[in-house]
């Protein structure tokens, strides 16, 4: 098997070599050159011809931004963006992810990094993801190609389960379901592709205020607040990064708080409340779709309902597997064509615990006809 040719880019002589040496203790990767800024890759790229690049985030005469685009647009290369957690390194990363970068990597003590060992393991994993997956290609593009295969060898449908709204409001034995004004809970769970996923999705979504979502994107802390930011100046709802016994209101999106697990707890009087922890990581991930899916068995009379996006692993599908014993959840998954990685919206399905695919145009137009009825 050919090795996944590597470029580095970094400000710093020694973050070069430090990143260098720990992607090159994997025998499938090689670092075929290193450059000190945006413009010195660029003069690179056409000669070295690498499969991924790894970018700093901040670095003088070309920046890591403007460096992206061009590696993007141009080359279309996949890129790993390396980042430090100040504030203005977390915000200029949600930039990135929005405008094309495959994923990033938080340097665990800033820009100067002695301890890059730490997540050397996650680095190497996704430098594998990004050469695997790339760039992915226009959805119309991608639906011309998966049509054509279809004519020549049909797939499988997927298992989904059924759903009647009757079912899911189920009265009580002492009477009607009370009169909610927050009368829908949306649980969403999301990781590598997520930020620029999400960005599509609520933007396009139309406010409904009976309406609450709880989204939990695998982020280190720092980021998700940035992140929130971002999302909220692209949506009608009201974006947050959520902080524990906060009240849920309708309107709101609540982000899971990067380094803590996020659940949602029942109040008195058909209230809900937002309950952050920081229990050991589930499968690795704090925050955890699983954890947040688990804890909404809580949930006493709201319609929930789950979407699943792109992401490698399968977390959220044992939290949605518990839901669905204990609740009437109607579940939606990102369709692979559309997926960075499909990851967690493939176990999800190939768990038969799903409802409806949609690709990620339509995601929204499910859950705004499902909201409306």
């Amino acid at each position: 098997m050919a090795k996944i040719r590597v470029l580095v880019v970094d400000d710093s002589a020694f973050m070069r070599k430090v990143i260098k040496d720990l992607l090159e203790t994997d025998p499938n990767l090689e670092v075929i050159g290193t450059a000190r800024n945006g413009q010195d890759a660029l003069e690179k790229v056409p000669q070295l011809k690498p499969d991924v690049v790894t970018l700093d985030v901040e670095m003088p005469v070309l920046d890591g931004l403007d460096t992206l685009k061009e590696l993007v647009g141009k080359y279309n290369l996949p890129v790993i963006m390396l980042s430090s957690t100040t504030k203005i390194g977390a915000e200029n990363t949600v930039i990135a992810l929005e405008r094309g970068a495959f994923d990033f990597i938080s340097k665990p003590s800033g820009s100067i990094s002695l301890d890059l060992h730490k997540v050397s393991e996650e680095l190497i994993t996704k430098v594998h993801l990004a050469a695997k997956h790339g760039i992915k290609k226009p959805l119309s593009r991608l639906h011309k190609t998966v049509l054509n295969q279809e004519k020549s060898e049909p797939k499988k449908k997927p298992e989904l389960l059924t759903w009647t709204r009757e079912s899911s409001l189920e009265k009580k034995a002492v009477g009607a379901l009370p009169d909610l004004k927050l009368k829908n809970i949306v649980l969403v769970g999301t990781s590598t592709g997520g930020p620029k996923a999400l960005q599509q999705f609520l933007s396009n979504l139309p406010r409904f205020d009976h309406t609450a979502l709880l989204v939990v994107q695998h982020m280190p802390p720092s980021f998700t607040l940035s992140l929130a930011k971002r999302l909220d100046q692209m949506s009608a709802y009201d974006v947050v990064e959520a902080k524990d016994g906060d009240l849920i209101k309708g309107g709101c999106v609540y982000i899971a708080p990067g380094g803590f697990q996020m659940m949602v707890r029942a109040l008195n009087h058909q209230k809900l409340a937002i309950q952050t922890t920081q229990d050991p990581p589930r499968g690795g991930h704090r925050p955890s779709v699983d954890v947040l899916f688990e804890s909404a068995v809580s949930i006493p009379h709201q319609q929930l309902y789950s979407v699943i996006m792109t992401g490698m692993g399968k977390d959220g599908t044992e939290g949605l597997r518990k839901l669905q014993q204990e609740k009437k959840v109607f579940s939606i998954a990102e369709e692979e064509s559309s997926c960075v990685v499909y990851g967690m919206p493939r176990a999800a399905i190939e768990a038969k615990l799903v409802h409806e695919i949609a690709p990620l145009t339509q995601i929204h137009v499910v859950l705004q006809r499902l909201l409306k009825e």
